[in-house]
Protein backbone atom coordinates (compact mmCIF):
# COMPACT_ATOMS: atom_id res chain seq x y z
CA UNK A 1 0.00 0.00 0.00
CA UNK A 2 1.00 3.48 -0.30
CA UNK A 3 0.62 6.08 2.10
CA UNK A 4 1.34 9.53 2.24
CA UNK A 5 3.86 10.96 4.52
CA UNK A 6 2.26 14.35 6.05
CA UNK A 7 3.43 16.58 8.79
CA UNK A 8 0.40 15.54 11.19
CA UNK A 9 1.35 13.82 14.08
CA UNK A 10 -1.39 11.13 14.15
CA UNK A 11 -0.92 7.82 14.78
CA UNK A 12 -1.98 6.37 12.16
CA UNK A 13 -1.36 7.14 8.34
CA UNK A 14 -3.90 7.89 5.90
CA UNK A 15 -4.24 5.46 3.10
CA UNK A 16 -4.28 6.02 -0.63
CA UNK A 17 -6.74 4.30 -3.09
CA UNK A 18 -3.40 3.80 -5.73
CA UNK A 19 -2.95 0.69 -7.26
CA UNK A 20 0.64 -0.43 -7.52
CA UNK A 21 1.23 -1.87 -10.60
CA UNK A 22 5.17 -2.81 -10.57
CA UNK A 23 4.35 -6.38 -9.82
CA UNK A 24 1.70 -6.80 -12.48
CA UNK A 25 4.05 -5.68 -15.01
CA UNK A 26 6.49 -7.97 -13.80
CA UNK A 27 4.45 -11.07 -14.04
CA UNK A 28 2.76 -9.90 -17.29
CA UNK A 29 6.26 -10.02 -19.02
CA UNK A 30 7.35 -13.11 -17.25
CA UNK A 31 3.93 -14.80 -18.60
CA UNK A 32 4.89 -13.03 -21.68
CA UNK A 33 8.56 -14.90 -22.35
CA UNK A 34 6.92 -18.55 -21.31
CA UNK A 35 4.59 -18.00 -23.74
CA UNK A 36 6.84 -16.81 -26.17
CA UNK A 37 9.05 -19.69 -26.10
CA UNK A 38 6.40 -21.99 -25.78
CA UNK A 39 4.39 -21.34 -28.51
CA UNK A 40 6.24 -23.04 -30.81
CA UNK A 41 7.05 -25.93 -29.29
CA UNK A 42 3.51 -25.99 -29.23
CA UNK A 43 3.98 -26.95 -33.05
CA UNK A 44 4.20 -30.33 -33.37
CA UNK A 45 4.04 -32.54 -36.16
CA UNK A 46 1.49 -34.81 -36.00
CA UNK A 47 0.22 -37.96 -38.15
CA UNK A 48 -3.45 -37.11 -38.86
CA UNK A 49 -5.41 -38.99 -41.21
CA UNK A 50 -6.62 -36.19 -43.63
CA UNK A 51 -10.00 -36.78 -45.42
CA UNK A 52 -10.30 -37.11 -49.19
CA UNK A 53 -10.56 -34.03 -51.79
CA UNK A 54 -14.08 -33.96 -53.26
CA UNK A 55 -12.34 -32.02 -56.55
CA UNK A 56 -12.15 -32.99 -59.72
CA UNK A 57 -8.91 -34.29 -61.18
CA UNK A 58 -7.41 -32.57 -64.16
CA UNK A 59 -9.06 -33.76 -67.68
CA UNK A 60 -6.17 -35.59 -69.34
CA UNK A 61 -5.89 -35.33 -73.76
CA UNK A 62 -7.68 -38.04 -75.37
CA UNK A 63 -4.57 -38.72 -77.78
CA UNK A 64 -1.48 -38.22 -75.82
CA UNK A 65 1.99 -37.32 -77.30
CA UNK A 66 4.68 -39.65 -76.31
CA UNK A 67 7.97 -39.09 -76.86
CA UNK A 68 10.88 -41.76 -76.16
CA UNK A 69 14.35 -41.40 -75.97
CA UNK A 70 16.14 -45.00 -76.21
CA UNK A 71 19.48 -45.89 -74.59
CA UNK A 72 20.89 -45.67 -77.79
CA UNK A 73 19.55 -42.20 -77.97
CA UNK A 74 17.25 -42.89 -81.19
CA UNK A 75 13.89 -40.84 -81.17
CA UNK A 76 10.77 -42.11 -81.18
CA UNK A 77 7.14 -40.16 -81.25
CA UNK A 78 4.43 -42.81 -80.47
CA UNK A 79 5.76 -45.96 -81.90
CA UNK A 80 7.78 -44.40 -84.92
CA UNK A 81 11.34 -44.26 -84.52
CA UNK A 82 12.32 -40.51 -86.24
CA UNK A 83 15.33 -38.85 -86.77
CA UNK A 84 16.46 -35.91 -84.99
CA UNK A 85 16.50 -33.94 -88.31
CA UNK A 86 12.93 -34.22 -89.11
CA UNK A 87 12.14 -34.52 -85.94
CA UNK A 88 10.20 -30.82 -85.40
CA UNK A 89 8.34 -31.66 -88.64
CA UNK A 90 7.32 -35.32 -87.19
CA UNK A 91 5.93 -34.05 -84.42
CA UNK A 92 4.08 -30.85 -85.71
CA UNK A 93 2.27 -33.34 -88.27
CA UNK A 94 1.51 -35.92 -85.39
CA UNK A 95 -0.15 -32.94 -83.44
CA UNK A 96 -1.35 -31.55 -86.41
CA UNK A 97 0.40 -28.14 -85.78
CA UNK A 98 -1.70 -27.60 -81.86
CA UNK A 99 1.04 -26.06 -79.86
CA UNK A 100 -0.99 -26.56 -76.94
CA UNK A 101 -1.22 -30.49 -76.98
CA UNK A 102 0.79 -32.20 -74.16
CA UNK A 103 4.04 -33.65 -74.94
CA UNK A 104 4.96 -36.78 -72.71
CA UNK A 105 8.35 -37.27 -72.53
CA UNK A 106 9.97 -40.48 -71.82
CA UNK A 107 13.49 -41.88 -71.97
CA UNK A 108 15.78 -44.92 -70.48
CA UNK A 109 17.66 -44.81 -67.19
CA UNK A 110 20.50 -45.58 -69.26
CA UNK A 111 20.58 -42.01 -70.37
CA UNK A 112 22.16 -39.84 -69.58
CA UNK A 113 20.28 -36.40 -68.06
CA UNK A 114 22.12 -33.96 -70.76
CA UNK A 115 20.51 -35.81 -73.75
CA UNK A 116 16.81 -35.61 -71.37
CA UNK A 117 17.40 -31.88 -71.95
CA UNK A 118 18.61 -31.65 -75.64
CA UNK A 119 15.44 -33.48 -76.51
CA UNK A 120 13.01 -31.21 -73.81
CA UNK A 121 15.00 -28.17 -75.37
CA UNK A 122 14.08 -29.53 -78.87
CA UNK A 123 10.36 -29.82 -78.06
CA UNK A 124 10.17 -26.08 -76.36
CA UNK A 125 12.19 -24.73 -79.34
CA UNK A 126 9.22 -26.63 -81.73
CA UNK A 127 6.60 -24.50 -80.08
CA UNK A 128 5.50 -27.31 -77.44
CA UNK A 129 5.20 -24.87 -73.50
CA UNK A 130 3.60 -27.99 -72.02
CA UNK A 131 6.04 -30.73 -71.82
CA UNK A 132 5.88 -33.75 -69.07
CA UNK A 133 8.22 -36.22 -67.89
CA UNK A 134 7.11 -39.97 -67.81
CA UNK A 135 8.16 -42.27 -64.70
CA UNK A 136 6.53 -45.60 -63.19
CA UNK A 137 4.05 -45.28 -60.53
CA UNK A 138 5.36 -46.37 -57.41
CA UNK A 139 9.28 -46.88 -58.17
CA UNK A 140 11.69 -47.66 -55.48
CA UNK A 141 14.63 -44.94 -55.52
CA UNK A 142 17.67 -46.39 -55.77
Amino acid sequence: MATKISDSSEDELPETADINVTPFIDVMLVLLIIFMVAAPLATVDMKVDLPQSAARPTPRDDKPVFVTLKPDLTLAIGNEETARAGFVTALQTITGGNRDTRVLLRADKAVPYGELMTVMNLVQRAGYAKIALVGLEGAPAN
